[in-house]
């Protein structure tokens, strides 16, 4: 199975009210999950948080930055005002939330975006790419929707700009920060399990960049039930993890042979074999 880099290039704005110990404003740009800028409304600049970011791009570049992320400051903020009025909050912590970004397939060029808003914690309005329409995801945001379709300028742009701008910026990025970005570390991976328990733990830690398939098989043969596949999570080196769970009884375990497979960019897919041994239990073969 052939496995695809994808990049991602988001954007994060976050106001808040009534939260005394968080600034009312925070812009965060990240790049394939890690952070290449931030703004926030106590400093009032936007700084690099990567190197390669720091190293490629001029003064001139902030300042732009800076003063985009000022002009968010303050239209979420009135957003938020907005909201707070229409919900008749006079009260109380609350949290508004834009979200946008865009992904590229540095293999056959596939464009993914989204931009979306969210409210206290839930979705409120989202943006349909494909009709440059806003679209309420809660009742209440009818209004913004309607408020907003009206700006059809602004919705092209948008759409516009995730489509082909973001993906541009993106490619820049992912050139800066090649030797972070493009590097491939290979998965370390163990199974995690007792003899008396039916609870048997694939997991693969430690490989960049993310994409990975991880597939249970029994006696060769792909299982799809009695597996459970978790999410993908970040590890504090910049590394990521992965586990897939196997439901199967002690008893059963003795008639067939259990094998994880883990497939990742960075080499040969790798075999673990579940033996009747306590513990962690690695054993890696290449096709």
């Amino acid at each position: 199975m052939m496995l695809l880099v994808t990049h991602s290039l988001q954007y994060f704005y976050t106001a808040t009210s009534g939260i005394s110990s968080f600034p009312e404003f925070v812009a965060v740009g990240m790049v394939d999950g890690l952070v290449i800028s931030q703004y926030d409304s106590n400093t009032q600049n936007a700084v690099p948080r990567q190197t390669w970011m720091k190293e490629h791009l001029d003064q001139e570049y902030w300042e732009s930055e800076t003063g985009l992320a000022r002009t968010a400051e303050k239209d979420l903020k009135e957003e938020m005002r907005i909201l707070k009025e229409r919900f008749n909050q006079t009260e109380g912590e609350h949290v508004l939330q834009r979200s946008y970004g865009c992904e590229w397939d540095d293999e056959s060029n596939v464009i993914g975006g989204y931009e979306r808003y969210g409210y206290d914690g839930e979705d409120f309005i989202t943006l349909d790419l494909t009709n440059k329409k806003w679209v309420a995801v809660k009742p209440e945001a009818a209004w913004s929707r309607q408020k907003w379709d009206r700006w059809e300028s602004s919705s092209k742009g948008r759409t516009h700009y995730i489509t082909h701008g973001c993906r541009d910026w993106l490619k820049k990025y992912v050139e800066y920060g090649s030797s972070t970005l493009r590097r491939k570390v290979a998965p370390e991976v163990s199974l995690i399990h007792k003899k008396s328990s039916s609870f048997v733990v694939c997991h693969a830690t430690g490989f960049y960049p993310d994409t990975v398939n991880i597939t249970w098989r029994r006696d060769g043969g792909k299982m799809h039930e009695d597996v459970n596949v978790t999410e993908t999570l970040p590890n504090g080196d910049g590394t990521f993890q992965k586990r897939a769970e196997l439901t199967v009884s002690p008893e059963e375990r003795k008639r067939s042979q259990y094998t994880c497979e883990v497939t990742h960019i960075s080499g040969e897919p790798t075999l673990v074999t579940l033996t009747e041994e306590e513990g962690n239990v690695q054993k890696l073969i290449s096709y």
